[in-house]
């Protein structure tokens, strides 16, 4: 199955940005502090570093990472599995398409409503 990754190079430079937007953030912080605007100015500096810094790190690791977050790159799964395709893949139970019954273990046909599944 084809897996549609986020880029290398889209990822990386979205560290990079994040790495812009924390230092914009905490020179907003200083700046509001000095000039004495209201404490709500202020958090919005150490609230825009914080976001920052979650997504440099996302951007990072999907920029390093061998299995990424599927977005936009297209690969086989012999080159990069996709740990949501894994994930759902490997449930226990599955829901037939045609009528909602659940399904507990392997089927070929709903024991409910005969649909293929």
């Amino acid at each position: 199955m084809k897996s549609i990754k986020p880029g290398r190079g889209p990822s990386a430079m979205g560290a990079v940005g994040s790495i812009f937007a924390a230092c914009f953030g905490v020179f907003w912080t200083i700046a509001t502090i000095k000039m004495g605007a209201p404490i709500f100015f202020s958090l919005f500096g150490v609230f825009f570093v914080i976001i920052a810094i979650v997504q440099g790190i996302y951007n990072y690791k999907n920029a390093t990472s061998k299995n990424r977050m599927s977005i936009y790159d297209i690969t086989d799964d012999d080159e990069e599995s996709d740990m949501f395709n894994d994930l759902i893949n490997n449930r226990e139970s599955n829901f037939c398409s045609n009528c909602g019954e659940k399904l507990e273990g392997k089927y070929k046909y709903c024991p409910k409503c005969g649909q293929k599944l």
